[in-house]
């Protein structure tokens, strides 16, 4: 009799599908993103060394100044992260990046974040 997979497994096998085609490279480093139930975090990460680059997430001190609120696990707090990461990276001097979905379905807050990293102008 076939297991039933949990959510958790069906998303980690997708992640695992995903993560041998993403690789960050020093010229296109790995965008990837995390949500619990509770936070939303991204990581630009370079995999040749194995180095984060930039980070953010809904813990994040500037996070809290924005919102006026520490946590978030909406569309808009998903969009404030991506507001965060995208001008840091810019600052940094990291224009192209490879979007790592992290086993998620692109919709909802992954969907909003990935759109609101290009209108920042990330390029992936």
């Amino acid at each position: 009799m076939p297991r039933l997979k949990t959510r958790r497994e069906k998303r980690l096998r997708r992640h695992k599908r995903i993560r041998k085609k993403v690789f960050g490279t020093p010229e296109r480093p790995r965008l990837c993103v995390y949500r619990s139930l509770k936070h939303f975090y991204a990581q630009i990460i370079d995999d040749t060394i194995g180095h984060t680059l930039v980070s953010a997430s809904t813990l994040d001190p500037e996070f809290e100044k924005i919102t006026g609120k520490r946590g978030g696990k909406s569309i808009k707090d998903a969009e404030v992260v991506a507001e965060i990461i995208a001008r840091r990276a810019l600052e940094k001097g990291i224009k192209k990046v490879v979007f790592d979905r992290g086993g998620f379905k692109y919709h909802g807050k992954i969907k909003a974040f990935a759109d609101k990293c290009r209108e920042m102008g990330l390029e992936f």
